[in-house]
């Protein structure tokens, strides 16, 4: 059978678009994997005969519900949940669970579907999927935090299992949160099942490294992209945008590396710090108390916070995006290319949109995709879920060895199918198609399913 890869190509997005009116994101999001697979679709024609690339693209299970809970005075308040069940050819659902106003069907969707290929490219046994609310978590006391998750997991927990779907925090949801959806699962299921949730706190089944993992793991990539080119860390000038766990320990790990990181943000504003951000002073901030980045600046003399404008007109030679999708645009591309930056790695999920990519890619910059520079956390949480299952603790040492392993394993996969399919150094194409090409090969086997 003959094959119009372009039309094919076409036709499978048109046809996701009519499906999915409305749900931006999750267009961007298989957009971007489809322009890679054109060379798939080349090569391998059973993919278009099975329509193997349509089945990817649809979940296989949709979940929204209702979340009522009661606030501290009283009031009742409505929210709703989601958790998309996106792919379980290579093992049971995984993926985090986001809380945040801006959570709606799509933004959950997109998160999914780059969660099935980030998820193969770890080489661990486990599926994509995502879920979340828009609830809000900031400026709620502890006890509503609680009886929202309790609500949550009402809904929620009957569609978990260590075999089924394994849930993780995400933006909004920490330690605490997924220390109350836990107790409500337990509650209501009278088991204990360590691998039915990860994240957990270290006293009661976490892992060490867990905290740390997406942001060590994204500086562990990009210190494998630059030894590539036969560079390094030492010396260089890095931005971090955010200031959770991700651009926390992203700046951590990278300081050990030999860069350093000058500027971070949250979502009043950035700070810059010449003489490089002081780990112990931002964790006290923005760990400890809670705080806002501006407070940064107020403690250190040589920092300085900027309220307007953008965190990438500050000049670095590595870009870190690590807060949230679609945060830097062509626009930021422009200005990080013209002040010299030589790569942008994806801490967070998507953080570029598709023209700050496409310069990156034409204009030679080293660009690492998130659904492989980004894994470092989803890694690490089957690394727990291994733990659990075997009621061991692995020291911090070789958890972040095995995390190390892991992301220098992926930048390899990336770059060798990057050449493979003619297109070297390119780490998007090279991601997409090492993800897709190891669900593919599960979803065949099983059958038609």
């Amino acid at each position: 059978m003959h094959v119009d890869v372009p039309a094919k190509v076409q036709e499978i997005y048109a046809e996701v678009l009519r499906r999915n009116p409305g749900e931006a994101e999750f267009h961007q999001a298989v957009r971007e994997v489809l322009e890679s697979l054109a060379v798939v679709l080349g090569r391998h024609s059973e993919y278009a005969e099975m329509k193997t690339i349509e089945r990817i693209c649809e979940p296989e299970r949709q979940i929204i519900f209702r979340v009522p809970w009661q606030d501290d005075h009283g009031q009742v308040q409505i929210n709703r949940g989601f958790r998309v069940e996106f792919n379980s050819a290579l093992g049971p659902y995984k993926g985090g669970l986001r809380f945040h106003p801006s959570v709606n069907l799509g933004i959950v969707k997109f998160l999914g579907f780059e969660q099935i290929f980030k998820n193969a490219l770890t080489g661990m046994p486990i599926g994509g999927g995502k879920g979340g609310s828009d609830f809000d978590p900031k400026n709620r006391s502890d006890a509503e935090v609680m009886r929202f998750c309790q609500s949550f997991m009402t809904e929620l927990y009957r569609h978990l299992g260590e075999y089924t779907d394994v849930p993780a925090g995400d933006i909004g949801v920490g330690a605490r949160e997924i220390g109350y959806l836990f107790g409500q699962y337990k509650r209501i299921t009278n088991r204990y099942e360590s691998g039915v949730i990860t994240g957990k706190g270290l006293g009661w089944g976490g892992a060490l490294v867990r905290r740390e993992a997406t942001g060590y793991g994204a500086a562990f990539f990009a210190d494998a992209m630059m030894h590539a080119r036969g560079e390094s860390f030492e010396g260089r000038r890095v931005v971090i945008s955010g200031s959770g766990n991700v651009a926390v320990y992203g700046i951590e790990k990278v300081h050990e590396l030999g860069g350093v990181v000058v500027a971070c943000s949250d979502s009043s504003g950035y700070v810059v710090d010449e003489k490089g951000i002081d780990l112990e002073i931002l964790k006290q901030v923005k760990e400890t108390e809670r705080g806002r980045i501006s407070e940064y600046a107020d403690r250190v003399a040589s920092a300085h916070y900027i309220s307007q404008g953008s965190i990438w007109d500050v000049p670095c030679e590595v870009a870190m995006p690590s807060a949230t999708q679609n945060e830097l645009d062509g626009r930021d591309a422009r200005t990080l290319a013209r002040n010299g930056c030589q790569y942008v790695v994806e801490g967070a999920n998507m953080p570029a949109t598709p023209d700050a990519v496409s310069l990156f890619r034409a204009s030679g910059i080293g660009f690492a995709p998130g659904k492989a520079a980004n894994a470092g956390g989803v890694a690490t949480s089957a690394l727990e879920m291994q733990q659990n299952a075997s009621r061991d603790r692995w020291s911090f040492e070789q958890s972040e060895a095995k995390l190390e392993e892991i992301m220098r394993g992926i930048h390899a996969r990336c770059h060798e199918t990057a050449e493979e399919y003619g297109s070297p150094g390119d780490l998007v194409l090279g991601a997409n198609v090492a993800g897709f090409l190891q669900v593919a090969e599960a979803v065949h086997a099983h059958g038609l399913i």
